[in-house]
């Protein structure tokens, strides 16, 4: 069982991939493998362990499962970049009408900054709530789950005794930003395809019970 953001990196590095609520895969999550008591108590739990996975540099986290939370090894997250990004870099997606200018925005802030708050990042980009820009939830969802954005980390308020308190704001940056553009790129010389099929079979192995339809489903 789950009872550690360590246990979290541990399960994600042997598996390739991990869900952080159930699915369609029995099992395949981290909300199925951890006792529920640690679930939204005054002890810290699975919600606040992401922010300290995502910022060990041991994992990638983002909404990368159907527009869901989960963690990517460092092992698999190349081909899976290489998978979702189809054989494009952001700059030649849109380039060749394939994003819109409002996922360009946002993109080219996280990428200049390095690392944003999604407070200020909405600042920057004009999502303003008064008259401004709409549409940042399903932007930023779309550029994680094409692997062009990733959180990083998780900042919470603090009261006047020390202590945090709240949901936490996210933090966004970029694959390249964390780890490098060789990193992120390094499966570029295989067809997004090869790279698909690579997953599905790591996926089969350890998920023996899922079967291809419902593995195909979850990545793609």
């Amino acid at each position: 069982m789950i009872r550690s953001a360590q246990d979290i990196i541990a399960l994600t590095e042997e598996l390739g991939f991990l869900p952080l609520f159930r699915n369609s895969i029995p099992g395949f999550s981290v909300e199925e493998n951890t006792p529920s008591e640690l679930w939204f108590t005054d002890i810290d739990g699975p919600w606040e362990w992401k922010g300290p996975c995502a910022r060990s540099l041991k994992c990638l986290y983002g909404k990368f499962f159907g527009g869901r939370a989960g963690f990517v090894s460092l092992e698999w997250f190349p081909d899976f970049a290489n998978y979702r990004r189809d054989g494009f870099d952001f700059d030649s997606r849109y380039e060749c009408g394939m994003a819109s200018r409002k996922d360009l925005n946002i993109y080219d802030t996280v990428s200049r900054y390095g690392t944003l708050l999604s407070k200020k990042l909405k600042s920057l980009c004009g999502f303003t709530r008064a008259g401004g820009e709409k549409g940042f939830d399903g932007a930023i969802t779309r550029l994680q789950m094409q692997t062009y954005v990733c959180i990083s980390d998780f900042e919470y308020m603090v009261d006047k005794y020390g202590r945090q308190y709240g949901w936490g704001v996210a933090r966004y940056s970029t694959p390249e930003n964390l780890f490098g553009y060789d990193f992120a790129t390094s499966a570029y010389s295989r067809e997004p395809s090869e790279s698909k099929a690579r997953i599905a079979e790591h996926l089969k192995k350890v998920l023996p019970n899922a079967g291809e339809q419902k593995i195909l489903a979850i990545i793609k």
